[in-house]
Parts: structure tokens; C-alpha cells; sequence
């Protein structure tokens, strides 16, 4: 089964350019594909005739306990052979439906092979969750087929309302999916269908929410408007989405979860009451229809609602005449909309008002239309007679409900002769209809449907023994699919309801006004169009009366929201232990005033340097406590990154005024200070909260143990980053380099990778000769220098970057990093700018910002890669010995390739925002000076 889905990926891959090879013409070789999962199905025809199972298992999310669970019972056999067979005709059509050169032919047939490919991943699929990943696949690959003539309004408006309308209840569904998976245990279907399901108000929950998705999917009312409309699609798209594949996707998991859910609560009530419903409105709506495929699409609907019916009414006989018309509606549905495919293409149009004489000019389409017709009408010998007499038998203790069916039927026939009478009649008031001859390869596929539907009447005996392992599993059957079960009351509802159906078309003319009158109020896409029309005002509004575009604004309401819900929460249920010990130190509470005094005066100060300087001692406080508490490891983090992000704000506030703006007023100030002090307040409960409402033993506990025997360190806080929880680290350095990309993009005009800023030296008897302690200081204005300063520069740069490589090489098993080790050495390139100037900096690191971040990522994937081909796991550190003499047997991790790669990272960033909050600014600083006393610029350096 995988590798049909692996084949239907690759024809898929390969369409493109197979089509621009041969054109059209390639959908032939293509069409072996989908025809290989029939052929797949028919082999293993024995392994399901009895009521078994094919299964296969593929280990995926192991996380999730999701695995790639495929298995093919009674009900998916049929679907694949729908899916495959249907698809391989489809595909062979469109070899001849669409000319050579077609626009977007390319795409077209790469999407239907894919969809082919997820529908059949959607039937196959064991897992709830898998077969959620397959129908948004069916829903996407849908959108893009019906949305195939993009320049026409009108296929977008039905792309998007289609998308809209199935992916709003896919995502109910899946809602629904998750509710049973906890309340059953197990999200394989085949695990909760074993075993007895627990009733009650969850499970009454799931089945609505799952119901959702499948009568959306399905066009079930109240979601029927949506398949109509998108018969602005290709007529081959209608053909296969919109009869034997995609529409289907919602009564197969009827069908799928029946056996199990019928019996719960709202089940029944919701997909009979609404089944029929459809059904019935359907019909009528077909029969006001003059354009061929819209009369076709409303009696997809009609025949829809009718499969909701028997496959949800939960008894064996009505699963035994569902799955029957399952195959029946497929067989005469397809090739309909092929015949009209092929009058749309021969004709140029649909309209029956304007056809006349066609059967005559084109005797073999007429009579196949007239075999798949007769077939959805009911007609005997055909498939769908043996189906819809099966179900008239099966729901006869029924009253009600089969007086709906009976009514439904009626009008199925009625629109059917309607069908034949529009396309083929010769009326005297209409010019006949010239048609061209047509050709094999499209007149095959709407024949072979329709010849299988007539033979598939009379073997209805061997079909019944097929598909009886599917009724079986709701109990035993009574009744059997056969051509001929004597004078019965199902045959004679069967014959009353095709006496109304030739009734009704023999008075359309008075029925008219009546079709015309009698409709709902307000339509389908009249509903779709103003609950669309109000959610969008809807945002507007929202959008008006929220995004002002004031920070403070969005910042407080976010912060309200964090006070009131979780607060209100807290203050409700008082989840917390009944005494805290509030220090363990006199030290700690030492150091919590000052930060508190800190905090109180950053708030008041009206200077911003002050207040960055102010917010600074709050996170030295903060490392402080990180002392007290033990944790070398995340105080020495927390110094370096306050004094990297000290340093950075000072560059920032460089083009910041000095004092803050005089607004807020003294009443806003003192409403964001209480907001403040409320946040601080319930984040120290939250944290309170989730310090004691711990109940499993932390999996921290096991870190020191695995520290040394996985990743062979004493550190546990370095071995934790770079071993045991790798990931999360890559995805942290990722996030920094987007971030510096970010930064760096929004201040940088010129380009990032390009040579450096060099000081220009002076030659000939100009030239100072005097030695300097910094190269770019004499580069700056004497009131920026400070001899003191670059002396000190002079002396300790070295001997940082020395200490960020000792950290970065003892990190492992002592106090560092790369991280930490990072950040020094970020620090003593930001020494060197504050002391010398941009061009100091560029004389300091000669290198761009752009190559050190990629590098430093680049070796941190790197060592995850060869972790996965050297121990067959991602990220898995290895020990490797070095036996040198007299050094006591050293030896090297490999996870240490990993850290460089965060230094290198680290480093990057650093220099990124040196460059750009730095050095960039200074370019704009001087090149603003230099405009106002009227110089020559060129290219933002000295002259």
C-alpha cells in the first residue's frame, strides 16, 4: 500500500514534464498508475472476501505514537477500486479532452495524479489522525482543480468556497478525531472499533464534530452549496472529485465509522434527518437546472444525501444496499459527467435549451448516456436498480423515512429523463445540433462505466458475496443483492417511483412555475455569500477598533488578558501549597529589594539611558539569585547576556532623544504602573503554581546520570543544550540567525556580504608615523576618544577572546559554552567598536556577519548529520579517546562541533548588530554630517 502512495508521489514528481514532452498524451502512460492500484486491489480480492484484512505498519511520529497505519477491509477495497479505475479512465480522457498547449495542462494533470494518490491514502488509512493528513490533501489538491482556469472569476469564487467550506469542517473533524482518540484510548480505528466504546456526553461531542467534516465533505445540507458551484471546474475534475472520488470521502467515513458510532446519541437524528433532507431538496433543485452539468451536480447532491441515509442508518441490510450504491452512483455519475464533458467539447455548450437532434447525429454517446442514465433512474437489469431497490427493502420498517426515499427517487428519475430529453431530444423549435465525430479515447472511458453498470445488474449475486463482509460487521443480513426477488414491496415502491418520475417530466411545463416558486428562501450561496460578507466586516471592525497602531495599546490589552483569565483563574481555584517559604537566605531577600528598588526607579526615571541602566541591575540581581541558588552555569549566562543587551541599547539610544516623550499623562502612568505590578503579581503565582503542582518526577532528575554516561560531561546545563536536548538548541540558534537576518535587513542599504569599511591611510609626507594604541581611533572626533579607554581595549581583547575559547573548550565539564563563550567574545568586539569606531571593528573582524552565522549553523547541522550516518541517531554524541603520552589519556566529545557552531553563531549575531546598529548608524551619522556642510559623499566613507 505504501508503495502505491510512493508511485502516485513520483508520477506525480515526473507529470510536468512528461506532459511537456508529449502534451496531452502523456496522461495515457500516467493513467498506469492509478489502474495499478486496481490491479493491486484485485490481487488481494481474497484477502477481503472473507471479511479480512490487509494491513500494513510503518513507524513515523514515535513521539506521537503515530505511525503510518494502512489497512484495507471490505469498504476501502471498494473505494480503491472506485478511486484507481475511475481515476485510470479520467486520466485517459483528458489525453483527448484538453488540446495540445493547454494553459496550466501541466499542473492540471501533476494535481490529479496527487489527488488520486491522497484520495487513496484517505481510504487506506488505518490512523484517524493519518486519515486527517490525507483529506486536507484531498481539500488542497481539490482547490487547485477546480480553481484550474484561473482567469475566470468565477473558478476562483468556486476554489475558494469549496476550500473554505470543506476545511472548516475538516478542522472539526479533527477536533472531533482527538476527543475519540482520548476517549477510546487509541486513534487506530481498527483498536477502537475492537473493543466496546464508552458512552456519555464526550462521545455525543466527538460524533457531532465528526459528522461536521464528513457532511461538508459531502456536500450534506447545510453544506451542500459549495459542489454546484464548483462545477466551474473541468468537466474530467467533476468527473472524478465530484462523483467517484472526493464527495465520496464524507459518506466513506459514514460508512467507516458506522459499525461503532450508529448507536450514539445524536448519530441517527443528524444523517438520517439531514440525509434526506438533501435528498430531496437536491432533486428538486435538479429539476429547474438547463445547464446539463448543474443538473448533473444537483442530482450529486440529491444522490448524496440518499448514500448519508443507508450507509448511517447503522443495520446490516441498509450497509449492504449502500455500499451498493456506492458502486452504482460512481459507475453512472462519472460517466454522465463525461458525456457532457464530451457535448461541451464537441458542441460548445451545455445549455439543453440550445441542443437538439444529438441523438440522432451521435447515436453511440446517446446510448451510452441513456445506459448510465436509466442506472441512476433505477432502471432494471442495471446496477442501480439492484442498489435502490436493495435499499427500499432495507428501510422498509421505516415509515417515514422510506416515504422520503420514495419521494427522492420519483424525482431522481424525473431528472434523469430530463437529462436525456435536454441533451439528445429533437425539438422543432430548436436548430438541430451539429456535432463532429468523437473520438475513441473519450468516448471509451464513459462507455466502459456505463457497460460495467449494466453488467454489474445481472452478477449482482457475485457482487453481493463481495460486499456482505462489509453488512457483516452490523450484523447478519437478511436480504441479497440480486437482479430479480419476486413481487415485493420494494419493487413495487420501485415501480411507483418511476411512474411519478416519468410523471413529473410529462407536466414540466405546468410544474414549471411551481419549480420556479417553490425553493429556500435564502440559497445556499446566498448564505455562504453573507456569512462570508459578515465575518469579513466582522474583522474589519475588530481590526478598527484594536490595531490603532499604538504599541502601549496592544501591550496592555495583551497584559489585561494575562491578569484577568489566568489571575482570575488563580484567585478562583487558589491552587497553591497553604505555606511558602518566601527565601532561604537573608541574601536572597538582599538582593530581591534591590532588585524591586531598581525596578521602581526604571519605571519612574525620565531619562532613557537611566532607565536602561536601571533595568540592567534587575538582571545582574537576577544572576545574582542564580548564584544563590547554586547554577554557576546560567548566572554567568545571565551577566554576559545583560551586559551584551546593555551594550546594545546603548547604540540604540544614540538616535533615541534623551529624555522620555512628556506624554503618557499622569493618570495613564499610574494605570500602566498598577497593570505592571498586577502582571508581576500573577506571574509569581503562576510560577508558584507550577513549582508545586508537580506530581510525575521531573525528567531533569535523570539528567546528571545521562549528562556523563550519553554525553560523557560533568555539566549537565552544557551537556542538556548540545546532547540531551539538541533540538530544541538548533531550533534556538535558527531563530538567532533569522533574527540577526531580520535586524540587520531593516537597517542595512547596501549589501552584508561585501568588503568592509577600510580607514584610508594617508602616504607620502602626510603620513602620521606616531604609534596608536587602535588603529580606527584616530578615525574618530576627539571628543568621542578617550585614551584611557582604547588603551584598556589594547590590553584585554586578546586575552577575552583567549576566555571565550576556554570557555568554549571546558564548557562540558565546567561552567561555559559556546553560548557563553559566544557572547565574550561578542563583548570584546564590542569593546573594540565603542573604543576605536566602526572602523576599528572592521579592522577587528575583517569578516562579514552573513558567512560566521551560516558557518556556525552549517556545523551545528553538520555534526547532527554525521551523528546520524557515524550512530544511526541525529545529534548523538560519541566519545573519542586520544591517547597522548603524559597527558593522562584525554579525550574529545563530538557534541563539542556542535557548540562551535553555537559560538560561531553567537559571535555572528553580535557582529550583525555591531554592523548595524553600529557601524551602519555611524556611516549615517557621518553621511548626514557631512550632506549638512555641503561635502562629497562617496560611498559613505572618508575622502
Amino acid at each position: 500500500m505504501l508503495v502505491l502512495l510512493l508511485l502516485h508521489l513520483v508520477a506525480a514528481l515526473v507529470a510536468p514534464l512528461l506532459v511537456r514532452l508529449w502534451g496531452p498524451r502523456a496522461c495515457y502512460p500516467l493513467a498506469l498508475v492509478p489502474a495499478a492500484a486496481v490491479g493491486w486491489a484485485l490481487a488481494r480480492t481474497p484477502a477481503v472476501h472473507d471479511g479480512g484484512a490487509v494491513v500494513e505498519t510503518y513507524a513515523w511520529i514515535g513521539q506521537l505514537n503515530l505511525d503510518v497505519a494502512l489497512r484495507m477491509t471490505t469498504l476501502s477495497w471498494l473505494m480503491t477500486m472506485l478511486v484507481g479505475g475511475v481515476g485510470a479512465l479520467v486520466l485517459v480522457y483528458c489525453g483527448r479532452y484538453f488540446p495540445r498547449g493547454s494553459i496550466g495542462l501541466t499542473r492540471f494533470v501533476a494535481v490529479l495524479v496527487a489527488f488520486a494518490g491522497a484520495m487513496l491514502g484517505l481510504v487506506l488509512a488505518d490512523d484517524l489522525l493519518l486519515l486527517y493528513v490525507f483529506w486536507e490533501l484531498t481539500t488542497v489538491f481539490s482547490y487547485l482543480l477546480i480553481g484550474h482556469s484561473t482567469e475566470r472569476r468565477s473558478s476562483r469564487w468556486a476554489a475558494a468556497q469549496a476550500l473554505t467550506v470543506t476545511t472548516l469542517g475538516g478542522l472539526a473533524m479533527l477536533v472531533g478525531f482527538l476527543i475519540l482518540g482520548a476517549h477510546a484510548g487509541s486513534y487506530r480505528w481498527s483498536v477502537i472499533a475492537a473493543a466496546p466504546l464508552p458512552g456519555g456526553a464526550t462521545l455525543g461531542v466527538a460524533v457531532l464534530l465528526i459528522l461536521a467534516g464528513a457532511l461538508a465533505k459531502s456536500a450534506i445540507v447545510p453544506f451542500n452549496a459549495w459542489l454546484p458551484v464548483a462545477m466551474a471546474a473541468p468537466t474530467p475534475v467533476s468527473a472524478y472529485l465530484h462523483a467517484a472520488a472526493m464527495v465520496k470521502a464524507g459518506v466513506y467515513l459514514i460508512g467507516l465509522l458506522a459499525p461503532v458510532l450508529a448507536d450514539a446519541g445524536p448519530w441517527r437524528p443528524v444523517v438520517l434527518t439531514l440525509g434526506l433532507v438533501t435528498m430531496i431538496a437536491g432533486g428538486w433543485a435538479a429539476l429547474r437546472q438547463c445547464d446539463l452539468k448543474l443538473l448533473l451536480a444537483y442530482g450529486t447532491v440529491s444522490q448524496l444525501g440518499l448514500l448519508a441515509v443507508v450507509l448511517g442508518a447503522g443495520s446490516a441490510d441498509a450497509a449492504l444496499a449502500g455500499v451498493a450504491m456506492l458502486l452504482a452512483h460512481a459507475l453512472f455519475k462519472a460517466a454522465l459527467f463525461l458525456v457532457v464533458g464530451i457535448i461541451d467539447h464537441d458542441v460548445g455548450t451545455r445549455d439543453l435549451r440550445e441542443l437538439s437532434g444529438l441523438g440522432r447525429r451521435a447515436p453511440v454517446l446517446a446510448g451510452i448516456a441513456t445506459l448510465a442514465a436509466a442506472s441512476m433512474a433505477g432502471v432494471p437489469p442495471l446496477l442501480g436498480f439492484v442498489a435502490k431497490e436493495a435499499v427500499l427493502a432495507a428501510l422498509t420498517d421505516r415509515p417515514l423515512l422510506l416515504t422520503g426515499l420514495v419521494a427522492g427517487t420519483a424525482l431522481t428519475v424525473a431528472y434523469s429523463i430530463r437529462f436525456l430529453w435536454g441533451a439528445f431530444a429533437t425539438r422543432p423549435d430548436t436548430p438541430p445540433t451539429e456535432a463532429a465525430p468523437v473520438p475513441a479515447a473519450m468516448l471509451a472511458p464513459p462507455a466502459l462505466l456505463a457497460v460495467a453498470g449494466l453488467v454489474a445488474g445481472p452478477a449482482a449475486a457475485g457482487l453481493d458475496g463481495l460486499l456482505r463482509p462489509y453488512a457483516e460487521l452490523f450484523g447478519v443480513p437478511h436480504e441479497k443483492l440480486a437482479l430479480w426477488h419476486g413481487i415485493t414491496p420494494a419493487l413495487g415502491l420501485s415501480a411507483l417511483a418511476l411512474a411519478v418520475g416519468v410523471a413529473l417530466h410529462a407536466v414540466r411545463g405546468p410544474l414549471a412555475p411551481a419549480l420556479a416558486r417553490l425553493r429556500s428562501p435564502v440559497g445556499g450561496n446566498q448564505g455562504y455569500e453573507w456569512a462570508t460578507h459578515r465575518f469579513d466586516r466582522l474583522a474589519i471592525e475588530v481590526t478598527g477598533a484594536t490595531q490603532r497602531g499604538s504599541l502601549p495599546q496592544y501591550l496592555g490589552a495583551v497584559l489585561l488578558a494575562l491578569v484577568l483569565v489566568p489571575g482570575g483563574t488563580l484567585l478562583l481555584t487558589r491552587p497553591w501549597a497553604e505555606r511558602v517559604a518566601l527565601w532561604d537566605s537573608p541574601a536572597q531577600l538582599m538582593v530581591t529589594l534591590v532588585i524591586t528598588v531598581a525596578a521602581l526607579f526604571a519605571v519612574a526615571a525620565r531619562r532613557r539611558l537611566t532607565a536602561m541602566l536601571l533595568v540592567g541591575v534587575t538582571g545582574y540581581g537576577t544572576a545574582m539569585i542564580f548564584v544563590l541558588h547554586g547554577a554557576p552555569d546560567l548566572a554567568l549566562t545571565q551577566f554576559l547576556v545583560e551586559t551584551a543587551t546593555i551594550a546594545v541599547f546603548v547604540l540604540v539610544l544614540r538616535r533615541l532623544p534623551e529624555r522620555f516623550s512628556a506624554r503618557p499623562l499622569r493618570r495613564s502612568r499610574y494605570l500602566r504602573r498598577l497593570i505592571g505590578l498586577a502582571v508581576g503579581v500573577v506571574l509569581a503565582g503562576l510560577a508558584l503554581v507550577a513549582a508545586t503542582a508537580r506530581t510525575a518526577e521531573p525528567i531533569s532528575v535523570a539528567f546528571p546520570d545521562l549528562a556523563v554516561l550519553q554525553g560523557y560531561g560533568r555539566n549537565v546545563v552544557n551537556v542538556t543544550l548540545v546532547d540531551l536536548r539538541a533540538w530544541d538548541t538548533m531550533g534556538e540558534i535558527s531563530v538567532l540567525v533569522v533574527a540577526a537576518t531580520g535586524v540587520a535587513s531593516l537597517i542595512f542599504e547596501r549589501s552584508r556580504t561585501g568588503p568592509r569599511p577600510r580607514r584610508r591611510e594617508p602616504s607620502g609626507p602626510h603620513r602620521d608615523s606616531r604609534p596608536v594604541w587602535l588603529r580606527g581611533g584616530p578615525t574618530l572626533q576627539e571628543r568621542r576618544r578617550s585614551i584611557v579607554f582604547e588603551v584598556v581595549t589594547r590590553l584585554v581583547f586578546h586575552t577575552l577572546v583567549l576566555f571565550s575559547f576556554f570557555l568554549l573548550f571546558s564548557g562540558h565539564n565546567a561552567p561555559g559554552g559556546g553560548f557563553s563563550g559566544g557572547l565574550v567574545a561578542g563583548l570584546a568586539l564590542a569593546l573594540r567598536y565603542l573604543a576605536g569606531g566602526r572602523y576599528e571593528l572592521a579592522d577587528s573582524a575583517p569578516v562579514g556577519a552573513g558567512p560566521v552565522l551560516g558557518a556556525g549553523l552549517a556545523i551545528s547541522v553538520g555534526s547532527g548529520v554525521v551523528g546520524l550516518l557515524v550512530t544511526g541517531t541525529v545529534l548523538e554524541s560519541t566519545k573519542v579517546d586520544l591517547p597522548l603520552p603524559g597527558l593522562g589519556g584525554p579525550y574529545l566529545v563530538t557534541s563539542l562541533f556542535f557548540d562551535v557552531g553555537v559560538y560561531l553563531v553567537v559571535v555572528g549575531l553580535v557582529l550583525d548588530i555591531l554592523r548595524s546598529l553600529g557601524a551602519e548608524v555611524d556611516r549615517h551619522i557621518e553621511a548626514a554630517g557631512r550632506s549638512e556642510r555641503g561635502l562629497v559623499v562617496q560611498d559613505g566613507e572618508s575622502t
